[in-house]
């Protein structure tokens, strides 16, 4: 029998707050943290709208601020989970997401050479993607396997299929599984260049959105089976009963139209969880608001649902898209719309685009039971992943 897989541990920051607290109460009230650029200020560019973190955690010494993100979630999901000197650290593993990596690093170093100075080799220690990885390890003490996922923009869900497969395999009794990623200027630049950002804040799913704004955060989850949680007397805030990936094969920036794999890593992640589309209570959408991602989105929520689409939801109109973050931050407000019985809002969007979910949640987080959601990530290249959460104990 395949071991059940349960979350003991949350730790998250990002443009609303540090803390499931700060970020829960942001959600009900829907209160956007999207706001003008200030990180950087980049040359012959508009100052687009971010979904920036105020202040970076942790002291200044020099670590590229995804690594700062990564660090400061994970400890907190460390501490969240209460793990005892009696869980070895040889079994702790660690499973990051991340798209960026130390690229801000680097590209400090690049532009000093550029201007013709002296530019530090310690600037590119930290550019590989697992130097997140070693980061978040060395920073909580994990001593076990660590790995990085770089998917694109489906990550931080990926680190958490990755992490549930490892549990499963018994190459690890935790998992401390997520994703970061800082707000730094190639991935800016790069958005512009294929003119997927917005001048404005986000409105996924509407009629007239424009594109998205991009975010940083950092969002970790403990994982480990049923049995070890229990036998540590452990917290359970959910359960991750099932994930998935496809890969469209389609484009290396846009979803194939017709959503078929989409649909596919739904399907898959739903069996996975010994579950049906009609015991899905709410869907954490990936909705970017890209004309393109949005609409093939609603195309495959229709193929899988039919006419009764359960409540949609895009948290990117509140926190940006965190690129290899994403995937981890979404499961993470999923873990808190399971837990506490709510559906968390879109914002911004006023007039659904033809064919939307019928049951967008608009404005303000409603109340609801939630025994059963999903959580969606797509990424360029067509990499699709599904994670799907179930109430603890149900």
């Amino acid at each position: 029998m395949t071991a059940k897989v349960v979350v003991t541990g949350l730790g998250v920051i990002c443009a609303v707050g540090r803390g499931t607290a700060e970020l829960q109460d942001a959600l009900r009230q829907g209160r956007s943290g999207i706001r003008p650029l200030s990180r950087f200020t980049p040359k012959e560019v508009p100052t687009l709208p971010v979904a920036e973190v105020a202040a970076l955690p942790g002291p200044d010494d020099g670590r590229p601020s995804t690594h700062r993100l990564a660090m400061a979630a994970a400890a907190d999901a460390v501490a969240d989970a209460a793990l005892s000197a009696r869980v070895p650290r040889a079994r702790v593993a660690v499973v990051v997401g991340t798209t960026t990596g130390g690229i801000g690093n680097s590209e400090t170093w690049f532009m000093r050479k550029l201007a013709g100075e002296i530019a530090p080799p310690e600037l590119l220690f930290d550019h590989p993607a697992v130097t997140v990885g070693h980061a978040v390890a060395a920073h909580v003490g994990a001593e076990g396997l660590c790995l990085a996922v770089s998917t694109a923009c489906s990550s931080g869900a990926n680190a958490l299929i990755t992490g549930m497969d490892l549990l499963r395999a018994g190459v690890a009794d935790v998992v401390l599984a997520g994703g970061a990623d800082g707000v730094c200027q190639l991935p800016f630049l790069g958005f512009n260049s294929l003119r997927l950002l917005s001048d404005a804040p986000c409105r996924p799913f509407d009629r007239d959105r424009a594109g998205l704004n991009l975010g940083e955060a950092g969002a970790f989850l403990v994982l480990e089976t049923e049995a070890h949680a229990r036998a540590r007397g452990a917290r359970v805030h959910a359960e991750l009963a099932g994930g998935a990936n496809t890969c469209d094969a389609h484009h290396m920036t846009a979803p194939a139209p017709d959503g078929a794999q989409v649909v596919r890593a739904m399907q898959l992640a739903l069996t996975q969880a010994g579950a049906r589309p009609e015991d899905v209570a709410y869907v954490n959408a990936h909705g970017t608001a890209t004309p393109a991602n949005d609409a093939a989105e609603a195309a495959a929520l229709a193929r899988l649902f039919g006419e009764v689409v359960p409540p949609t939801s895009s948290s990117k109109s509140m926190l940006g898209h965190t690129l290899g973050a994403a995937g981890a931050l979404e499961a993470l407000i999923t873990v808190l719309a399971v837990r506490d019985g709510f559906l968390p809002p879109t914002v911004g969007t006023e007039t659904p685009l033809e064919g939307a979910p019928p049951d967008l949640v608009l404005g303000r987080a409603r109340d609801a039971d939630v025994p059963l959601a999903m959580s969606n990530s797509f990424a360029f290249g067509g990499n699709n992943a599904v994670v799907v959460l179930r109430r603890a104990g149900s």
